[in-house]
């Protein structure tokens, strides 16, 4: 029987007259990598921090590890992580002395946190910047201290809020990879990102914009049941095409990528391709036809529609 680990119903926050997050319902699974996908200010970095008992909800209610909140919130403390969106350790302390730090704040034995930090530093690559001051590491190895203090302590639910989003390519992949296999040790995460590729790496993700949930499911899931048909132009003037697209009854986006001009069409129209032809009176050296749907046009469609 699968073991949910979060539940919401109807989870909101207001600061003021501002809804950071308006009436969220969530659940999540165990052994999971469950994504929050959305683009600053969609509400991701609040509703972590009602799920981690840092922020009251202003209405509704959540079920976290069995706990509930609001309420008490301090069972939660040990068997959760929290990877901040910005490096919060300490710079003018080395990487050993930040990770002592935290395994004292989480209340290990000498012998365990001996044990522990021995093999986190041989994790995750940071055996010979054990006595480095944290502030002068690369973007990549203050990434990986972060991680490895917030597995300290081995939580069963562990809180990534935009992980990646200062370092390179190489540095996010190898990343994701020990993301994976911290799923593999029993772990489950929730993991914020405005990364299309990132969101396809998650087992589900729920769509966030404007503090409303958009879109929740599994990527081929969501990507399957697009309402929507994505259409690709090949040819000349690209910029010129989309103009005349922009606007046009049925068309819900255009967007250039490189060589190609990307567009949504209504699922009501049986022949997309042949719409779109004639909307932007092409000619027959362009080439134009469907493809695959991917992740942002999910995004796209779910966040256009609800706006219109």
């Amino acid at each position: 029987m699968t073991e949910t680990v979060v539940r919401t119903s109807g989870l909101t926050r207001r600061f003021g007259d501002k809804t950071a997050v308006n009436a969220v319902d969530l659940r999540i699974d165990r052994g999971m990598i469950y994504g929050f996908l959305g683009p600053n200010g969609s509400g991701k970095t609040t509703l972590m921090r009602m799920l981690t008992g840092i922020l009251r909800p202003s209405a509704g209610e959540a079920e976290v590890l069995g706990v509930r909140l609001p309420g008490n919130a301090e069972p939660l403390k040990r068997q959760i992580g929290y990877m901040t969106q910005i490096f919060s350790h300490y710079r003018d302390l080395t990487v050993l002395e930040n990770l002592r730090f935290a395994a004292d704040v989480y209340g290990l034995t000498r012998r365990e946190r001996r044990r522990r930090i021995d093999e986190l530093l041989r994790i995750y690559d940071l055996t010979e910047q054990a006595r480095q001051m944290a502030g002068s590491l690369s973007g990549g190895q203050r990434q990986r201290l972060a991680l490895a203090a917030a597995v300290l302590h081995r939580p069963r639910l562990l809180f990534l809020d935009e992980p990646t989003s200062a370092v390179d390519p190489e540095s996010r992949r190898a990343f994701w990879e020990q993301l994976f296999d911290l799923v593999e040790e029993g772990a489950t995460i929730i993991v914020s990102t405005h990364f299309m590729d990132e969101a396809e790496r998650c087992h589900r993700i729920a769509i966030l914009d404007r503090g409303h949930k958009r879109a929740d499911g599994a990527p081929t899931e969501l990507m399957a049941a697009l309402d929507a048909n994505v259409v690709e132009v090949e040819g000349a003037n690209l910029r010129q095409v989309k103009r005349a697209l922009d606007g046009q009854a049925g068309i819900l986006s255009t967007a250039q990528i490189g060589e190609r001009l990307r567009v949504l069409v209504d699922k009501a129209i049986a022949d997309p391709a042949g719409h779109v032809r004639q909307a932007a009176a092409l000619g027959s050296p362009a080439s134009c036809a469907v493809v695959r749907p991917n992740l942002e046009d999910v995004f796209v469609s779910a966040t256009r529609r609800a706006a219109a």
